[in-house]
């Protein structure tokens, strides 16, 4: 019977593994009725992010994007599909897989019961796609883009860096 010990698996021809281990983060994009994706502006990142965070142990993806929206806008959301992973790993962190969910079009009466966590977050905006740039990195313009897309496909997107495999 195959055994196992900290950090490698033997399998049933007693070949050691090393198995991945990974960070992972979810979030959500959500539009208005232009077609505009909220970006929030953390006040922990130089630059402008999806609303979402770490997911923790124990917890899904798809759970951790429910807490995290919460947490940073005090919605209650039941998100769509997912839209994007991207194995997107940091020399800080090592490997880190990203989680966009579809969070879909909020109504002008959700965007007015959004209450921003102001340890978190300084404020947020809803961005046409080609202005993207101007609020966030290049891997996350990319990542926004295929979750875009996907929204329109139906087709979830798998990235690396941000770019397709």
């Amino acid at each position: 019977m195959p055994g196992h010990t900290l950090g490698t698996v033997t399998g049933p021809e007693t070949q050691e593994h090393d198995p991945a281990q990974a960070v992972m983060a979810a979030g959500a994009l959500f539009t208005d009725e232009a077609g505009s994706v909220m970006l929030v502006k953390p006040t922990y990142k130089s630059f402008w992010d999806i609303p979402g965070g770490y997911v923790e142990r124990g917890e899904s993806p798809q759970d951790a994007c429910v807490r995290e929206v919460h947490e940073e806008l005090g919605l209650k959301i039941s998100p769509g599909p997912l839209l994007v992973v991207d194995w997107a790993p940091t020399a800080k962190e090592g490997g880190k897989l990203l989680f966009v969910f579809d969070g879909g079009r909020l109504s002008i009466e959700e965007r007015n019961a959004i209450q921003i966590e102001t340890r978190e977050l300084v404020r947020y905006e809803f961005v046409p796609p080609e202005r993207f740039a101007e609020y966030t990195i290049d891997r996350l313009v990319l990542r926004l883009t295929a979750a875009l897309e996907a929204t329109s496909s139906g087709v979830p997107a798998y990235l690396e860096h941000g770019k397709r495999t």
